[in-house]
């Protein structure tokens, strides 16, 4: 995935905050040393002069200035490690700080993203989610069949199956799920087992209650004051990966709110960005609650995923 300008600035920041904590760090280290190991600042700074003086030679035409450099360099290391360990600190004390060696907190490691960046955008994609808590507990390695018997697990293992395939298929087929059914039959979590696999893979991934997506809409289109904070709402849910809207019909709509579900519902088909909506209604009540528009798109650009059997939150709490 392509980082916006915006994430991959915040996640730069985070580097060159790891860069000038570690320079303090290794220059806090340098004065105690100064202060505590005698001899050692005196060695750092014939360094410097011994540099200063082997480059006049070199530039004066002395062929042997070099070679001495770097022997005398050599020899000055090898007495400050000594001193280093004669005073009961590491050899390494004083070299560079770094949180990742391997790009030496750059980012990058031979021209590419380093592990710790990809890392670090995974991280930003779980937070910037909405979902970041829950998907520890709502993914593919916790689902269970157990509440489910006969008809209802063959078509919950079909379910299940059609969501493996979204998600491992989702950077190559685009796809947008429609789940419906009975209430507390797995369709908020089989959409969270998708948004974990897909932000595992590097897709960004929004999630939204209706009801939270609606009032976020309202209050934004409210605040006139605040347009850049609704043009940048409105590229998030554009442009996002996946989105994720989770229990259709129990938002307070009007005919402002439902004209901007409209408009995120339609540029996003245009733009074929995946869009996973889940509800309790059934298809007709559907039909009848919101406006031919937007039902058509939904009709003509989804594929229905039925879920029907035991209320799953009850059975739980039962259980407990």
């Amino acid at each position: 995935m392509a980082l916006t300008a915006s994430q991959y600035n915040f996640i730069m920041r985070q580097y060159e905050e790891r860069q000038t904590r570690n320079r303090h760090l290794r220059e806090e280290r340098l004065r105690h040393i100064y202060r505590t190991v005698e001899g050692y600042q005196a060695l750092d700074e014939s360094v410097a002069s011994f540099s200063v003086a082997q480059g006049k030679k070199m530039l004066a035409g002395d062929d042997g200035a070099l070679s001495q450099l770097k022997d005398k360099l050599s020899e000055l290391s090898h007495n400050r490690a000594r001193l280093l360990v004669q005073n009961g600190y590491p050899e390494n004390f004083l070299q560079p700080v770094f949180d990742c060696p391997d790009c030496r907190d750059t980012g990058y490691a031979d021209g590419q993203k380093c592990h710790c960046f990809k890392q670090a955008e995974i991280a930003l994609l779980y937070k910037q989610s909405n979902l970041e808590s829950i998907l520890e507990k709502e993914n593919f390695s916790t689902l269970s069949y157990s509440y489910f018997t006969e008809d209802t697990l063959t078509n919950y293992r079909k379910a299940v199956e059609k969501c493996r395939n979204f998600a491992g298929n989702f950077k190559t087929i685009y796809q947008n799920l429609f789940f419906y059914g009975t209430v507390g039959t797995g369709k908020t979590f089989l959409s969270n087992c998708i948004a974990k696999e897909c932000i595992e893979k590097g897709s960004s991934v929004l999630y939204f209650s209706a009801a939270g997506l609606f009032d976020l809409l309202a209050r934004s289109a409210r605040d006139y004051k605040n347009q850049e904070e609704m043009s940048a709402l409105c590229n998030d849910l554009y442009s996002c990966d996946l989105l994720i809207i989770d229990d259709l019909g129990t938002e307070t709509a009007s005919a402002f709110t439902l004209s901007h579900f409209f408009t995120c519902l339609n540029e996003r088909l245009l733009r074929r960005k995946p869009i996973i909506i889940s509800t309790n209604l059934s298809l007709e009540d559907c039909q009848n609650r919101y406006q031919d528009r937007i039902f058509s798109r939904i009709a003509s650009n989804f594929d229905f995923c039925k879920l029907t059997g035991p209320d799953i939150r009850m059975a739980k709490r039962r259980e407990m």
